[in-house]
């Protein structure tokens, strides 16, 4: 359609005129040309029943400004990016390995590999660690995982179309009942870190700044009880989807790829304070799986771009012909140079275009801190599993959750010392 059309071009989805930018250059000028302009989020049906326009991502003007700012200054204050959380990854790394070495060589679920960091998101959000057995920590998991599965399902993407015939339907019932059930552990999450009197103690926690926010000056209740469950929703859901989904198709990528395989391990032992190779397959991995959907933006006022005035904008960047030598492909080699060093590519906008997206730290923490401080866990060689074969799963893009990869460990008992766990089942 872009060769006949042009990078912008209308389609319809269902009564609702949608403007569809293609390309790098037709993206960017949108979203860093524009300002402020694209900085809405047009009403989507089933993000319309969940969040009622409240919370980080689904907001549009003064809340989104009050919500996005609280988030990335708690953030900033917790450590996101500096030694304070890089000691929490490199302990929840160690763990995890123990876990994997606890397998005694013998297939693990590839699902394993969201433990860790969603101990790190839960440790920021809710100031506490969770093992990985807790009851808690399970449920969260099974739900969120069950939410993103439903939110990609057919059904779903009619119901967002057509509105009244997928609730005749009641299409949107099963995922409005997981959601429900997340809020309701957030709500016992909040009330377990609610002081007794409204004070400005330390915050610990993403929901220590939610509740101090909410108690102080809030004339216009941006901050709501309600507000403030929508913006732990938003996180706990992205936190937790986009690093785990990065770290479950790096691994399953390089059991297809046995030669990238290779090369990231030899890099790894020769020295891992500098890795380019390994930072340019982290970046592959996110720019080939298309991490995040295209959300639809909307306009502030009346904007033109290209001759065409914008009321509803979605995009592609990541698999643009004319940034990627060979878009539709695993291939590490669109982020290095001539002489191997790795090259950060303008089109790499895996999150967003502009100010940083926020669900972007969750994955870079997890893998920039095991690059950075050399500890990275020994994964060994990891096959292709047999029958696999690439997901489409609609809204996210993991692996499905079935496929295992054998792992090499010292022993059957692992470093753990105890016999391989048993994986819940969501």
């Amino acid at each position: 359609m872009t060769r006949e059309y042009r990078p912008v071009f209308a389609v319809h989805l269902g009564r609702q005129k949608t403007t569809v930018l293609t390309g790098y250059e037709a993206v960017r000028e949108a979203l860093v040309g524009t300002g402020q302009e694209l900085a809405g989020r047009p009403p989507i049906a089933i993000f319309q029943l969940i969040q009622g326009g409240r919370g980080v991502f689904s907001s549009s003007g003064e809340r989104w400004r009050a919500a996005r700012q609280l988030t990335m200054r708690t953030l900033r204050g917790l450590g996101v990016g500096r030694a304070p959380v890089a000691d929490k990854v490199l302990q929840e790394l160690r763990c995890l390995t123990a876990q994997l070495d606890s397998y005694g060589g013998r297939p693990f679920p590839l699902a394993l590999l969201c433990w860790a960091p969603s101990s790190i998101t839960f440790m920021l959000l809710f100031g506490q660690r969770f093992d990985y057995r807790d009851p808690v920590f399970v449920s969260l998991l099974g739900l969120i995982d069950r939410v993103m599965v439903l939110l990609g399902t057919p059904g779903l993407q009619l119901f967002n179309i057509y509105s009244w015939l997928g609730a005749l339907l009641q299409l949107h019932r099963p995922v409005l009942r997981k959601v429900e059930a997340v809020r309701a552990i957030l709500r016992n999450l909040l009330e377990a870190r609610r002081p007794p009197a409204p004070g400005r103690g330390p915050v610990q926690s993403y929901l220590d700044a939610l509740i101090q926010q909410g108690q102080g000056k809030d004339p216009k209740g941006l901050f709501a009880e309600v507000n403030v469950v929508a913006c732990a929703l938003d996180m706990v859901m992205a936190g937790t989807e986009t690093t785990s989904a990065t770290l479950q198709w790096a691994a399953l990528l390089m059991g297809k790829h046995p030669s990238v395989q290779g090369r990231v391990q030899e890099e790894l032992d020769r020295d891992q304070r500098s890795l380019p190779y390994t930072n340019t397959m982290l970046h592959e991995v996110q720019r080939f799986i298309t991490l995040l959907p295209h959300v639809p933006r909307c306009t502030a006022s009346d904007t033109q771009l290209d001759g065409h005035l914008l009321p509803k904008v979605g995009g592609s960047v990541l698999l643009d012909k004319t940034q990627w030598e060979t878009p539709r492909r695993f291939n590490p080699g669109h982020f290095l140079d001539a002489d191997g060093r790795f090259v950060k590519r303008a089109a790499f906008l895996p999150f967003s275009a502009g100010s940083e997206s926020l669900p972007a730290w969750g994955a870079r923490q997890v893998m920039e801190t095991g690059r950075k401080d050399g500890w990275l866990p020994p994964l060994g060689s990891l096959p292709w599993p047999p029958q696999a074969a690439y997901p489409n799963l609609g809204l996210r893009a993991p692996p499905r959750p079935d496929p295992v990869l054998p792992l090499p460990g010292p022993t059957p008992q692992g470093r753990a010392g105890f016999p391989p766990p048993s994986i819940p089942t969501p």
